[in-house]
């Protein structure tokens, strides 16, 4: 959990305004080096993810990927220029990522499609992951359903408590 708290940490929900979370930039930067929300979405889905794309975009439950099975479709190349970016190791990075890209993903796509124009200029990934940090940290969940604006519970997801 020290990288989790690490990763939280970097999130900069209480210390304000600052510099742009690692994090978030990493994976603004992932979005954007894959050509975009579709490009990226593209790309897992070409290598097998298909089915877990789907469901993120959609406005049902998100089926969850395997750390390992993501790190094949971004291609080493890309999880470890993550890896750099965040400071984090690799076996770190991956199932953080697997928990987080699905719900970053879902709160991109609230009405189940994917945005005209892609995920352009309006993305801000660090309210996103602020969001998902607070519902670890505070614990608090808004029920079981994820609507627009809301996020679930990552301590859930990541099998805390």
């Amino acid at each position: 959990m020290d990288d989790l708290g690490k990763m939280l940490g970097s999130l900069g929900g209480d210390t304000g305004a600052g510099a742009q979370p690692q994090l978030a930039g990493a994976l603004g930067g992932l979005i954007d080096g894959q050509g975009g929300l579709e490009g990226l979405l593209g790309q897992l889905s070409s290598a097998g993810l298909g089915d877990q794309v789907a469901s993120w975009v959609s406005t049902g439950p998100n089926q969850p990927v395997d750390p390992q099975q993501l790190a094949g479709a971004l291609g080493p190349d890309t999880v470890n220029q993550l890896s750099a970016k965040t400071g984090l190791s690799v076996s770190s990075l991956l199932p953080m990522l697997a928990a987080f890209l699905p719900q970053i993903i879902n709160a991109l796509t609230p009405d189940g499609k994917v945005p005209a124009g892609g995920a352009g200029g309006g993305i801000d990934i660090g309210s996103i992951l602020s969001g998902l940090g607070g519902a670890a940290a505070g614990g608090s969940s808004a029920g079981s359903s994820s609507q627009a604006g809301s996020v679930p519970d990552i301590g859930k997801i990541l099998g805390g408590g």
